[in-house]
């Protein structure tokens, strides 16, 4: 027990990041998604810099293993970055945070020796039902227009790909911490080339470029190696039942700074996802 106590830790220490995500995605909508998941993925990698400066084998990873990174760093924040422009982003946000639930369901799939359970099965529909019900409570708010719900598709898929991911690093070979930084920074360039060829030019104040700053070293760098140490280190059950602290962490603190009156449908939803990766995650 003594022994899961640090890696817990290295958890709550990256919830606690991913928690101001959503909140930093919106106020920084100004900024073209590519151009955003670009900058912000590369100062994420800066602590790892002096470890491969001392040390080339701390970015020393298998391409396949490299792949993986670039497909979960880059395509979740891409994705989510994009709902949170297209949805109403308190809902978006509840429906990208089913990631924790979608990782006991692909658990089966995705890892060996593991099976799906009825309790698994119910869990899912509950909290597919509490992402439904953020979404149509969405349509009662006389700022969302009807062409916004085609958001809510990046938000799930987000959900999906920071699942698979998660799942996928347990399955490839054994790579070190300071390699997060190398998929960041990969990840970054490639979001950058995207911007020059499909985004146009924009001009970033000193309010942006702090913003940025503090996406970058915090929820899409910190974070990161956070949990890729808990992971290494401790119980993933256990440090999966502690990610559900980030759903309610994270809309809470958006409803915050949107200055939007919580209501509830939203109140439900958040309930009812939460509710659902926890039983999800018993062992029965």
């Amino acid at each position: 027990m003594l022994a899961a106590m640090p890696a817990n830790l290295y958890a709550l220490g990256a919830i606690a990041l991913w928690a101001t995500l959503a909140s930093l995605g919106v106020a920084l909508k100004n900024i073209p998604p590519f151009l955003l998941t670009g900058l912000a993925l590369m100062i994420g990698s800066l602590p790892s810099w002096p470890l491969v400066l001392r040390d080339r084998r701390a970015w020393a990873v298998p391409p396949r293993t490299l792949a993986l990174g670039i497909y979960g760093l880059f395509g979740f924040h891409f994705l989510l970055f994009i709902a949170l422009r297209h949805a109403p982003p308190v809902e978006a946000n509840l429906v990208n945070y089913l990631w924790p639930l979608f990782m006991v369901v692909l658990a089966p799939v995705l890892l060996p020796k593991m099976s799906l359970r009825p309790l698994h099965v119910l869990a899912a529909l509950l909290g597919f039902a509490g992402a439904a019900i953020a979404i149509l409570g969405a349509r009662g708010d006389a700022g969302a227009a009807a062409t916004s719900y085609w958001g809510f598709v990046p938000a799930l898929g987000s959900a999906f790909i920071w699942a698979s991911f998660s799942l996928w690093t347990k399955r490839a070979a054994a790579f070190p911490t300071s390699a997060i930084g190398l998929f960041g920074l990969v990840s970054g360039a490639l979001a950058l080339a995207c911007h020059a060829l499909l985004e146009a030019p924009v001009a970033l104040s000193v309010r942006d470029g702090v913003l940025i700053a503090l996406t970058g070293l915090g929820p899409l760098g910190a974070a990161f190696f956070l949990w890729d140490m808990a992971l290494k280190r401790g119980d993933a059950r256990q440090i999966g039942i502690l990610s559900y602290i980030t759903p309610l962490a994270s809309t809470a603190l958006l409803m915050l700074v949107t200055g939007r009156p919580p209501s509830w449908s939203i109140a439900l939803a958040a309930m009812m996802i939460i509710s659902a990766a926890v039983l999800g995650t018993r062992v029965r």
